[in-house]
């Protein structure tokens, strides 16, 4: 919806893919409201990965005028504003009626829709402001508008351009190429009447409402008690008393930027494990040596010899607690006992005989 209380102007948005909405006050005593611009530069960003831009703020004084033309009584429906380089050529390659340097990109178009408005008229109003390029897309029920070169797609047919300018008085060419009457003379007061609201525009204010009456033939209203305008419906924290010459508040920290946060955080490492053998440096470590020894073959010979009885080949640890070696002691293997031959007496074989 749209205010004109004096050089004070509102607008209503509703975002069709976010699903936000938003009702700002974008003029205030016929200046541009610094704060109101910095949240439609948030509000208008590309909707695929919320990257921002600065939104040319002429286009907002051409969708109140158009606004007010249609007598809408519903928010302006966005289906699509601020389009970053990545977005565009991601849909450059789905769809030859994407341009190459679309005006979205520079962030001056918004593609539109009026519940209560059909979308020809909204198209007949936008064309006869002639402030920049009007795209009708009727398949898809919204109108392209830009603040770029006078210009309309697809064209009129020079019957429809006759009735909608009847003094010939247009910069739009019909479908046939040929102009009206009055087309020199329309371009020459197009391009002053731009010029002087492009250095407005960029000096930040001005009354754009008197140069368009000039234009167009409207008489200015009269300016009307000022009240106080709810703001930025998206952010409810960001409306306050009304003040002039605000710094531009800052785009709230995305759910993306908590996570990088999140992730940048170093985790809490678990204690570290104190090893048993650690508790005391005066003891003596397990030796995990074999326990045959080093040399194989004498180990292996050494099952065999009974001399090897007495001797301890294997390993103890100095540390009795610790239960994860073990205590080795004695051989490795009992010897078996040595048997002595008895010898026969000598006078055996002679008792024998």
């Amino acid at each position: 919806m749209v205010r004109a209380d004096g050089e004070t102007r509102t607008l209503t948005f509703v975002h069709t893919h976010r699903q936000d909405s938003l009702t700002i006050a974008f003029r205030r005593n016929g200046q541009y409201d610094d704060q109101a611009i910095g949240q439609l530069n948030w509000f208008l960003r590309d909707w695929r990965n919320d990257k921002p831009a600065r939104m040319d703020p002429r286009l907002f004084d051409v969708l109140w005028e158009v606004y007010r033309e249609s007598g809408s009584r519903q928010p302006i429906h966005i289906i699509s504003s601020y389009r970053s380089p990545e977005t565009n050529s991601a849909l450059r390659r789905r769809s030859s009626g994407v341009a190459e340097n679309s005006q979205h990109m520079l962030g001056k178009a918004m593609d539109i829709r009026l519940p209560d408005v059909p979308t020809a008229r909204l198209r007949e109003i936008a064309m006869r402001l002639q402030y920049g390029g009007v795209g009708y897309y009727s398949s898809s029920d919204f109108v392209h508008v830009d603040t770029g070169g006078v210009r309309a797609w697809p064209r009129m047919s020079s019957q429809q351009l006759a009735r909608l300018f009847p003094d010939g008085k247009t910069a739009h060419l019909p479908a046939d190429g040929k102009p009206l009457p009055g087309y020199e003379q329309a371009r020459v007061e197009i391009a002053a009447r731009n010029s002087a609201l492009a250095t407005q525009a960029s000096a930040g204010g001005g009354s754009i409402g008197t140069l368009l009456a000039n234009v167009f033939g409207r008489k200015p209203q009269a300016p009307a008690p000022q009240q106080a305008t709810v703001v930025a419906s998206a952010a409810p924290a960001a409306i306050e008393p009304e003040r002039s010459a605000r710094p531009t508040p800052l785009p709230p920290v995305r759910p993306q930027d908590l996570v990088r946060q999140a992730e940048i955080t170093t985790p809490p490492q678990p204690p570290a494990r104190v090893a048993l053998a650690a508790q005391s440096t005066s003891r003596q470590t397990a030796s995990f040596e074999p326990i045959l020894g080093y040399n194989v073959k004498a180990a292996v010979r050494s099952l065999f010899e009974p001399k090897t009885a007495m001797l301890d080949t294997g390993f103890s640890s100095g540390t009795r607690e610790d239960l994860s070696t073990m205590r080795f002691t004695g051989p490795a293997t009992r010897p078996l006992p040595r048997l002595e031959q008895q010898q026969a007496p000598k006078n055996l074989w002679a008792n024998a005989g």
